[in-house]
C-alpha cells in the first residue's frame, strides 16, 4: 500500500518526522501549498496567503538549531486574529489592508513552537452571521459553517492539519463538525486573547480545529505557553455518561439522532453507565440569555464601525445583531449575565453526577445554501456555561457528509475531555 501524501499527515505525525529529519519544514510547506493551489478555487478557504512568505518561514526553521513542539506544522489563522506580517481584515471591507504591528499572543506562541503560519482563513463578517466566500470542501453548494468558515474548510480539505478559530456561540464546534474535523472549545479563560478581535468578551474563546485528539492536546500545550508537550492523552473510559438532547432536539435531523443513539449504545457496551440527562427548567431561557449578552457586547464593541461605516456593514448584521444589541438596556444585559452565572453553578452541580455529557454538535450535515452558516443552538448552552467541549467526526449522513457528536465535561477538565474523546473514538476504530 502506497504511503499517503504528506499533506494528509496530522500535526503530531509532522512533528515526529521533522524532528527526526525524515522531512523538512520546507518540504511540508510546499506539499500543502501545492494542495491548496489545487483545492482553493473550489473551496475558497483562504482570505490571504503568500507562498513566498510561507517558504521563507519554513526555510528559517530548517536552518535553525532549535526544534519546537510544532516544528514545521502548517497552521491556518482565522482572519480576526492579528498577524504582524499579513493583513488582518476581520471579515469586512471596512478594514481592507489593515496591517497589525504585532502578532496576537496565540500566533506568537505558534511561531515560537515552530509552526508555519500559512495564511489567514476566511471569517464571517466580524466573526458573526454574514457569510464569507468559503464553500464546503465536499459539496460547494453547502455552507462550511461559521464563523470559523475558512479554518474548518481548510482542515477538512487537507490544506493544513491545524487551524485557529474562535467561538462566541458555536463558531468552532459547528464548522469542525460540518467539515469532518475534531473541534475543541476550551474552558473559558484558559487561552490568552490579546490580538484577537473581541466579539463578546464574556463568551469569546479561541477554538482549535484539527485531525486528531492528539493534535488538539499538542496545540493546547503550545497555546498555554508550555515549553514541553504534556503527555499524550490516554484513552479513559468514563463511569457516567449523560445523553443530553437539550431543548433543541426537535431541530436535530434523523441522522444526527441516530448518531447520538449509536454513540450512546457503543459507550454503554464499552462499560460506561449511560443515562438520559434532562437539564433543569432554568436552561429553557438559554437562547435569550445568550442573545442578550452576545448582542449587547458585540454592538458596543463595533461602535467605531457603526459611527463611521454603518452603510458598509451587511444588512444581515445591521438589522439583527447590531440593532438588537443596541436596544438592550444595561439592566437587561446585567440580568442575563446574572442568569448565566446561575447556570454555570447549576452545571457544576450536574457534573457531580456525570463525568461527561454526550450531545449533538449541530443539527446534522452541512445544510445547502451559502447565505447562512447553520444553527448555533447546539453549542449555546456549553458556551454560556464556559465548559470545554469537543466534536468528534464519527458519523456521516444521508449525503455521505460528516456528522459530529459533541462531548462536554466540567470546567477545567480539558485533559479529561481529551482522554474520554480518545476512548470514544476507539469504540468506532477511529482513535
Amino acid at each position: 500500500m502506497s504511503e499517503k501524501p504528506i499533506y494528509e499527515l496530522t500535526a503530531s505525525e509532522i512533528v515526529r518526522r521533522t524532528t527526526s529529519g525524515k522531512i523538512t519544514a520546507e518540504a511540508m510547506a510546499r506539499a500543502c501549498l501545492d494542495h491548496i493551489a489545487e483545492r482553493e478555487p473550489a473551496v475558497q478557504a483562504w482570505h490571504y496567503i503568500d507562498p513566498d512568505l510561507v517558504i521563507q518561514q519554513a526555510q528559517a526553521l530548517d536552518r535553525g538549531a532549535a526544534q519546537g513542539m510544532l516544528q514545521g506544522v502548517p497552521v491556518g489563522i482565522k482572519d480576526i486574529i492579528d498577524t504582524a506580517d499579513m493583513p488582518t481584515e476581520y471579515g469586512t471591507p471596512i478594514h481592507a489592508g489593515h496591517r497589525p504591528h504585532i502578532d496576537a499572543t496565540c500566533v506568537a506562541l505558534t511561531r515560537r513552537a515552530g509552526g508555519v503560519v500559512m495564511g489567514k482563513t476566511v471569517s464571517t463578517e466580524f466573526a458573526n452571521r454574514h457569510p464569507g466566500k468559503t464553500r464546503h470542501p465536499m459539496d460547494p453548494l453547502r455552507t462550511p459553517g461559521g464563523s470559523s468558515s475558512g479554518s474548518g474548510a481548510a482542515v477538512g480539505a487537507r490544506m493544513v492539519p491545524l487551524a485557529l478559530g474562535t467561538q462566541t456561540s458555536g463558531s468552532t464546534i459547528r464548522p469542525a463538525a460540518y467539515n469532518g474535523c475534531f473541534g475543541y472549545r476550551p474552558t473559558w479563560g484558559d487561552f490568552r486573547m490579546v490580538g484577537v478581535m473581541e466579539a463578546a468578551g464574556s463568551l469569546d474563546t479561541l477554538g482549535l480545529i484539527a485531525r486528531s485528539v492528539e493534535d488538539v492536546a499538542l496545540y493546547r500545550s503550545v497555546l498555554l505557553g508550555q515549553k514541553t508537550a504534556s503527555p499524550d492523552p490516554v484513552a479513559t473510559k468514563p463511569r457516567r455518561v449523560g445523553v443530553c438532547h437539550t431543548q433543541f432536539w426537535e431541530k436535530t435531523d434523523e441522522a444526527t439522532k441516530a448518531a447520538i443513539e449509536s454513540c450512546a449504545q457503543a459507550m454503554s457496551k464499552g462499560g460506561a453507565k449511560v443515562t438520559d440527562l434532562k437539564l433543569p427548567a432554568s436552561f429553557d431561557a438559554i437562547d435569550e440569555t445568550h442573545q442578550r449578552i452576545s448582542s449587547f457586547e458585540f454592538a458596543r464593541n463595533r461602535a467605531w464601525e457603526i459611527n463611521h461605516h454603518y452603510a458598509e456593514i451587511s444588512e444581515t448584521l445591521r438589522e439583527n445583531r447590531i440593532k438588537q444589541g443596541l436596544a438592550y438596556t444595561f439592566e437587561e444585559y446585567r440580568d442575563a449575565r446574572d442568569h448565566s452565572e446561575k447556570l454555570k453553578l447549576q452545571m457544576d452541580d450536574i457534573f457531580k453526577d456525570y463525568d461527561v455529557i454526550l450531545t449533538p454538535s449541530a443539527q446534522g450535515e452541512a445544510p445547502l445554501g451559502l447565505n447562512a452558516t447553520g444553527a448555533h443552538d447546539f453549542s449555546t448552552i456549553w458556551t454560556i456555561c464556559h465548559t470545554p467541549s469537543m466534536t468528534l467526526p464519527l458519523f456521516s449522513g444521508p449525503n455521505k457528509l460528516p456528522i459530529g457528536v459533541q462531548l462536554v465535561t466540567r470546567r477545567d477538565a480539558d485533559r479529561y475531555l481529551f482522554e474520554v474523546s480518545l476512548w470514544t473514538c476507539g469504540l468506532f476504530g477511529k482513535a
